[in-house]
């Protein structure tokens, strides 16, 4: 079975067509990154117009690397939440019409469950179930026990900032560019990490041991750094991107490896544009006693090969979407209030 992926929930605007859930035929990326870094930031206004503009061309050109036409196309899986909505209503749209005028099924996706699926395109490892996975983009942390591709329990949220925002704002507030995450990455390695002990969240009031919170590491690095400068020499932007983004990793580790010890699963999978961090993946590498598997870099961030992927698992065991399927920007229970 092929399956046209389409993924449009923030400012990527992706098709991808896969084979049998794994086979990558075509995986089409365009991204709004000139558009958006003006403004540090994600316009949702200007995301959706371009997703309007751009949407038939990257679908085509995804057919034609592909060396496909639309005939030869068995299905479609859209991502349908969570995200900006008026972004996801234009590649949900899209996929009704598409599957409408082919007469062919189509599938709606939660694009969170798909980050955890990345890892088995285009990878030699064999993921089996039951796993942690760690999500970890610009709108969502969270930390889950995975059971099967579309079974998971949330055992930890963000109850504020996800980590990619925290990397964003903090990127934005020094002018160090955009995206925050990749940029802060890159600056760091030629930093010190210890130049300034930032703090991480006590979370001491409720059950919180899988949490994690970013708003205090945030107002602190932007804020009253001084207060927690350990260096005496000359601060580089460097030193402040890697000391920051030492407390970012620290504060996501301290909460999988409790979850890692309470269930006792050795094995951790990781999805979202964060998981691209080089700092996070060798931090993970040195825990020889868990079994971290991150997908390719390139299906790390939003991408419609992970779409169709996941999506043919849905549709092989005969689910459908009705045409009247609705987009939604959240998943109760992707996010925590405190305490």
């Amino acid at each position: 079975m092929k399956v046209l992926g389409i993924e449009t929930s923030c400012d990527e605007c992706a098709a991808a067509v896969v084979e049998s859930g794994e086979k990558i035929l075509s995986n089409v990326i365009a991204t709004q990154i000139p558009f958006h870094s003006i403004y540090n930031g994600v316009v949702p206004e200007i995301a959706s117009r371009k997703h309007t503009e751009w949407i038939y061309a990257v679908v085509k050109e995804a057919l034609d690397r592909a060396g496909l036409g639309i005939n030869d196309i068995d299905a479609v899986a859209v991502t349908s939440r969570p995200g900006l909505l008026g972004s996801l209503l234009v590649g949900l749209s899209f996929a009704k019409a598409f599957a409408w005028a082919r007469n062919i099924p189509y599938i709606t996706v939660d694009h969170m469950l798909a980050h955890l699926y990345a890892p088995r395109l285009l990878c030699e490892t064999n993921v089996e179930y039951p796993f942690l996975g760690l999500l970890v983009s610009g709108g969502h942390t969270i930390i889950c026990r995975a059971d099967n591709f579309d079974d998971i329990t949330v055992l930890g949220t963000t109850i504020d900032d996800a980590a990619g925002e925290a990397f964003d704002k903090v990127a934005k507030y020094y002018g160090f560019g955009y995206p925050g995450g990749a940029v802060i990455d890159k600056m760091s390695r030629s930093g010190d990490s210890g130049a300034f002990n930032f703090p991480l969240p006590s979370l001491h009031k409720g059950d919180h041991r899988y949490d994690v919170s970013y708003s205090g590491l945030k107002t602190a690095a932007v804020n009253h750094p001084e207060l927690f400068r350990v260096k005496k020499e000359t601060i580089k932007n460097e030193d402040i991107a890697a000391s920051f983004q030492k407390a970012a990793v620290d504060i996501l580790l301290r909460a999988l490896l409790n979850a890692a010890e309470d269930t006792g699963l050795s094995t951790i999978v990781a999805g979202g544009g964060v998981a691209a961090n080089s700092y996070l993946r060798n931090c993970l590498a040195q825990h020889q006693e868990l079994n971290c598997i991150f997908p390719p870099l390139e299906l790390c961030g939003d991408n419609a090969a992970m779409i169709a992927g996941i999506g043919y698992h849905y549709l092989a065991r005969g689910e459908r979407s009705p045409l009247n399927a609705l987009a939604s920007a959240r998943v109760v229970g992707f996010k925590k209030k405190y305490p």
